[in-house]
């Protein structure tokens, strides 16, 4: 049977347009449906995406992490399918799932691929597609989000140099299905998918699929490591280190003694404080790779 699209079109498209237009095109070539539908803010999205799990039509992403959030939060229990066209900074879950970025391999798999059901986190009542993180490197994203005339490569290895210098350890209480922990550390991650920051294998041990979270603590360490750390990031051989932890569970409550920016996907979620967040399994399903 053909399959029918709506791709969602959010106001700051111009990246996702651009890469939308040629698969669409291949689409219709194949034999499918497409419309595209505009947007103006994340609730209109979200309710475009939510009428489309209705209706029986794939809601089509094209964009970042962010984009595939604001319509994967609206789909996560609906039984509504997602698909996505790769087309962000970072493309972090894009890259854990396995998706193609040339056009005709995107839409090969838009219009053959196989339904493929993931987990996603409630964060505090928030839903996540990828992870919740809470320190150095959520500060790093907050000015990498501001950057505006950084080349691409260089957006988020630039922005954590510069929220590094002036950032301290944090104490963290963690409680991991029951577990507790407590240490001074630069950033907590809480990872669904092993991928954040625009490619940095953070939590090489995660499965979208598993049930689980992978908790990755990045203790305290010398500044003058970090560089040799964030290289590490790229093939995940950082959690090798004695002053990495990472603990595993399906739920996770994170407190600090201070005030700290966390974020989910690329974007702000809150303010630490204690956030608490638990895995919802198997609750979004996308078209992806097995």
């Amino acid at each position: 049977m053909d399959r029918s699209f709506t791709a969602v079109v959010g106001p700051a498209a111009r990246r996702g347009l651009a890469r939308l237009m040629p698969v669409a095109q291949l689409l219709r070539a194949g034999g499918a449906r497409v419309r595209v539908e505009y947007t103006g803010s994340v609730g209109q999205a979200r309710e475009v995406a939510r009428r489309c799990a209705v209706d029986g039509e794939i809601a089509l992403a094209a964009g970042g992490d962010g984009t595939l959030r604001c319509l994967g939060a609206a789909l996560a229990g609906t039984g509504g399918v997602l698909g996505v066209v790769p087309a962000g900074r970072g493309n972090d879950l894009a890259r854990q799932l396995g998706l193609p970025n040339r056009p005709e391999d995107v839409a090969d798999l838009l219009l053959h691929g196989l339904p493929r059901h993931v987990d996603v986190l409630d964060a505090g009542g928030e839903t996540v597609l990828g992870s919740v993180y809470a320190g150095v490197d959520a500060a790093a994203n907050e000015r990498a989000n501001r950057a505006r005339f950084t080349p691409a490569g260089l957006v988020y290895p630039l922005a954590g140099a510069r929220a590094l210098v002036g950032w301290r350890p944090t104490v963290y209480r963690l409680t991991v299905d029951g577990r507790e922990l407590s240490t001074r550390a630069y950033s907590v991650v809480v990872a669904n998918s092993g991928y954040y920051g625009g490619g940095l294998h953070v939590a090489p041990g995660a499965a979208v699929d598993d049930g689980l979270l992978d908790v990755v603590v990045l203790g305290e360490v010398s500044k003058s490591l970090f560089p040799l750390i964030l290289r590490e990031m790229r093939t995940g051989t950082h959690v090798r280190r004695p002053q990495v932890t990472v603990l595993r569970g399906t739920t996770v409550t994170v407190s600090t003694d201070r005030p700290v920016p966390a974020y989910a996907d690329g974007d702000p979620l809150t303010t630490l404080g204690t956030l608490s967040i638990h895995v919802l399994p198997a609750a979004l399903t996308l078209l992806a790779p097995p």
